[in-house]
């Protein structure tokens, strides 16, 4: 029988040691339970569809190398304020060849930067940062947070599922007030894609941090050389990584084969590919990173006397993420009906609406069209207008900057092109650019964009947002393997003209640590396998109905057609033989209701936090939507509270880039305070703020040279807000002050 003492010594893993050896615990936890109480319950079970990775201590209170666990903790992974805000990376003692330990802290440093902005003239280091202490004291030092963290993947018995969780447990937790910090990540990112959000904001507080990929996370198949990520982000072959492979396409050899010889050096990627649409378990694996996590602080404080001293009635749990992750924090909550979750905080949350009917969106006198769409809707026909319609007069841009990036990077001939073959389809009208690009841009305002958003469309689609996500998400609710070709759409490495490379060994060797799961270029982006001449990276690409490099519009009409069923040109329904067929069609939608929110939270605290110009994520459709639903199915009941944030959009990361930081301010320092308002309103009693409308003041200058943002700049929201930024919330309508 194994004392508390001997078991918390288990659970450390030296860097000696091996570095999946943790299976022991759970039988040495389970014999514990159960001579403590005599085969009698309480006890502590590894929650079903878990199996246990491994516990490291990160030890280190000053910075490091990072290199080894030994000089790493878990905020930071030894780099500290500083090396999480340099410019470059921590380098690997062998690029080719990068130990798990090395992409783990790398992948802190990229995951903590994909989502903030790391730049001192940004607020990094002064308005956020973990040199900033948890009651917001700027500090000069560098924020490590020692601790062991605990992983684990959740199966569900195929072995493509491979939720990755990490429950890190700070040096600081207080076993005498238990708490819980749950953070699904962001975007398609791996499990430490929430490290900058509900990570730092929960170590801080000193509670335990239950981090998820849910089900999303890097992992890279290249099907040309059958190489796969590893559960600990190492590469190896299909065959040598076995179970600990992360994902591999279901193929058979000879399939691949084939699959190669028609379209070489393409890699499969697992949020699009993994065929379980990982989406319609967000809020699930979110609750189930919670009962690890309980799991974890039983197993870990656990005593003969006491072997279950955790549970849901004695431990506040405060879920919080940004954008997919705050999607899934409000799917949880929706799921949670034993009440293992106390609060609630998502930004720019992702809410697939399963309505658009029986509510109104008013800013000020003025009704919002089209209110409530899903993801897919208007991202696939956001994808089709976009590019046109950044060149419309209220939307054009002649600055040189990142902002606008079509006319940096020299797509305007291609952006024209793509009003001409709108035009040429009937699907704009106008006889000139500037005529069809204003009728595109006036559609867009009609499915639910705003006038917030009419400049934005330039980067919004040049950087890729548009053409990514259209193409993962219609084959990830569809469920559709790599080979499938759907859309005539694939993800491989392109070089500088658009044209099918073999991605390096070394890019995907440090894969885990600078993907993030989406077809971004790093390593692999969006190709269009019928572009004329031969398959084209989505920039490039010529469309076969057009004969011009118009960026595949064909591709993009395809994309919608899934999601609706009919020829976005015709009008007609699908067929069993056109492309896209109504068979893959009504697969992708049977996805997407799968995906569906309900908005019922049964009274939780919950604070969403948006902003007014995110254009990637709408809030005619998210969070406006959401927030208005909810009131007319919790009634007065209802705890949640929406905070809008002027000139805030969705991406606090491209606040460095020339144009973003002249015009917006960062929507992070709002998702601290939601966190802080909800944990003193469980905590304290004391009241959630009002829904609200906050103003801000951007930081102008020249792009890229926007001066340094002070805390005036971005105020707090407050518990009673003047009338006149004061939202209002009733049955079936929100009503936003303009």
């Amino acid at each position: 029988m194994f004392k508390a003492e001997e078991l918390a010594f288990l659970n450390e893993r030296t860097e000696e040691s091996a570095p999946w050896r943790w299976a022991f615990t759970a039988l040495a936890v389970a014999t514990l339970a159960a001579c403590g109480a005599e085969g009698r319950e309480p006890s502590n079970d590894l929650p079903k569809g878990f199996t246990e990775l491994g516990a490291t201590v990160y030890p280190a209170t000053a910075t490091g190398t990072g290199a080894t666990a030994a000089t790493q903790d878990l905020l930071t992974g030894g780099l500290g304020k500083t090396g999480l805000g340099a410019a470059a990376a921590p380098l690997y003692a062998d690029p080719a060849n990068p130990t798990a330990a090395e992409l783990r802290r790398n992948a802190l440093y990229s995951n903590y930067r994909g989502i903030l902005d790391p730049t001192a003239g940004g607020g990094y280091g002064t308005l956020y940062g973990p040199n900033i202490t948890a009651d917001g004291q700027v500090t000069a030092g560098e924020g490590l947070i020692p601790g062991r963290e605990y992983l684990a993947v959740l199966d569900d018995g195929t072995g493509r599922k491979q939720t990755m969780v990490a429950v890190q447990v700070p040096d600081s937790f207080d076993r005498n007030r238990p708490c819980i910090v749950l953070g699904p990540s962001s975007g398609s990112r791996g499990v430490y894609g929430a490290i900058g959000t509900a990570g730092e904001w929960g170590l801080k507080k000193g509670c335990a941090v239950a981090l998820t990929d849910a089900g999303k996370g890097v992992g890279l198949h290249n099907l040309s050389d059958d190489t796969v990520n590893k559960l600990d982000g190492t590469r190896a072959t299909r065959t040598d990584a076995g179970s600990l492979s992360f994902f591999a396409a279901r193929l058979t050899d000879a399939a691949r084969a084939a699959y190669n010889a028609a379209f070489p050096n393409r890699i499969a990627i697992k949020h699009a590919h993994s065929q379980q649409n990982p989406e319609k378990d967000w809020g699930n694996d979110t609750l189930a990173a919670a009962r690890y996590a309980l799991y974890v602080l039983n197993a870990r404080y656990g005593t003969t006397q006491d072997p279950v001293p955790f549970g849901k009635d004695n431990t506040l749990v405060l879920a919080g993420s940004a954008s997919n992750g705050g999607a899934a924090v409000l799917r949880a909550a929706e799921l949670d009906t034993d009440g293992l979750i106390d609060g609630v905080v998502a930004s720019e949350p992702v809410t697939e609406m399963p309505t658009r009917q029986g509510y109104t969106i008013a800013v000020g006198n003025a009704t919002m069209p089209n209110p409530g769409r899903t993801l897919a809707e208007y991202t696939t026909y956001g994808n089709i207008y976009q590019p046109c319609a950044a060149l419309a007069p209220d939307a054009a841009l002649t600055e040189t900057s990142i902002f606008n990036y079509i006319g940096l990077t020299a797509m305007t001939a291609r952006a024209e092109a793509r009003c001409t073959s709108l035009a040429a389809k009937g699907l704009v009208i106008g006889a000139t650019t500037a005529d069809r690009a204003a009728n595109a841009l006036s559609k867009l305002r009609l499915y639910g964009w705003t006038r917030d958003h009419d400049r934005m469309h330039n980067a919004h689609y040049a950087l890729g947002n548009g053409p990514i996500l259209s193409a993962m998400y219609t084959m990830a609710y569809g469920r559709f393997g790599v080979d499938a070709n759907l859309c005539r759409t694939s993800f491989a490495a392109a070089n500088a003209t658009g044209d099918v490379v073999p991605a390096t060994g070394a890019a995907l060797a440090q894969s885990f640590a600078t993907a993030n799961g989406t077809a971004n270029g790093t390593p692999a982006t969006v190709v269009y396998n019928d572009s004329v001449g031969g398959a084209k990276a989505w920039q490039f690409a010529v469309s076969p109905s057009t004969r011009v490099a118009d960026f595949g519009l064909d591709n993009a009409l395809c994309q919608h057609a899934l999601v609706t069923g009919f020829d976005p040109v015709t009008g007609f329904n699908l067929s069993e033989s056109s492309v896209p067929t109504r068979a893959q069609s009504d697969a992708v939608r049977a996805g997407i209701n799968e995906v569906l929110h309900t908005a019922k939270l049964r009274g939780k605290p919950t604070i969403i936090v948006a902003g007014r110009s995110d254009a990637l994520v709408p809030v005619n459709h998210n969070a406006r939507a959401y927030t208005v639903l909810n009131r007319g199915l919790d009634g007065s009941s209802t705890r949640l509270r929406y905070i809008e944030v002027v000139n805030a959009q969705h991406f606090d990361a491209f606040l460095p880039f020339s144009g973003f930081d002249t015009r917006f301010v960062p929507l992070h320092p709002y998702f601290n305070q939601a966190m802080d308002a909800v944990w003193a309103n469980l905590r304290s009693s004391t009241a959630l703020p009002a829904s609200q409308v906050v103003r801000t003041t951007p930081r102008g200058g020249q792009p890229g040279a926007a001066p340094a943002i002070t805390a005036a700049q971005v105020p707090p929201f407050v518990t009673r807000p003047a009338t006149a930024n004061t939202i209002e919330v009733s049955d079936g309508l929100i009503r936003i002050p303009e």
